[in-house]
């Protein structure tokens, strides 16, 4: 049986990592409003190695549509600047000599839209992710059938990693609707 439980437990532990990950990476899907999550993957060149922006700077929201970039080092504002621009974010970094500041410009019907299959293409990856740790625990399952489970057990086993999964799909669904809805919000 405790084999049974460690399937079960690992399974559990894979797919809140799947769930994680989704939300991780939503929050780098633009809804409007200025994120420092926007620019996580901005690599900026560092005295010759590229570090993400976050090494270099502190990145903050001054309102709904500033993003505000304050280096470390008063050398790093050109680089950061680059790099936002070289990163293809659709922004226009102004470097006031001291600061960077990003005015995020208002999404566009077609951009909203564009973004919501983004989302919702993140939340297919992430059931995919889900529904392959179902197959392998089930696949383990039956493994142990076959070394002396008995089918009972096995049978609980299966049912129990196919409630989890429901489970971890609509969380998923919920964080993709959530954030449809934010992204659709004007």
């Amino acid at each position: 049986m405790s084999d049974v439980k460690t399937v079960l437990d690992n399974s559990k532990d894979l797919m809140e990592k799947s769930i994680k990950h989704l939300e991780m990476e939503l929050t780098k899907v633009r809804a409007g409003k200025a994120n420092p999550a926007m620019l996580e993957n901005v690599m900026v060149d560092y005295y010759g190695s590229k570090v993400p922006i976050s090494n270099t700077a502190s990145v903050n929201t001054q309102d709904a549509r500033t993003l505000i970039i304050q280096p470390w080092e008063k050398a790093m504002l050109t680089p950061i600047e680059k790099a936002i621009q070289a990163a293809n974010l659709g922004f226009n970094p102004q470097n006031d000599g001291v600061i960077i500041r990003i005015a995020v410009p208002p999404l566009t019907e077609e951009r909203r839209r564009d973004l919501t299959k983004t989302a919702k293409s993140l939340g297919e990856d992430a059931k995919i992710g889900i529904r392959n740790v179902r197959k392998e625990a089930i696949e383990k399952v039956k493994k142990l059938q076959k070394d002396g489970l008995p089918e009972d057990e096995a049978k609980d086993a299966e049912t129990k990693i196919q409630n989890i999964t429901d489970s971890s799909v609509a969380k998923i669904d919920a964080h993709i609707q959530q954030k449809e809805k934010e992204i659709m919000t004007v």
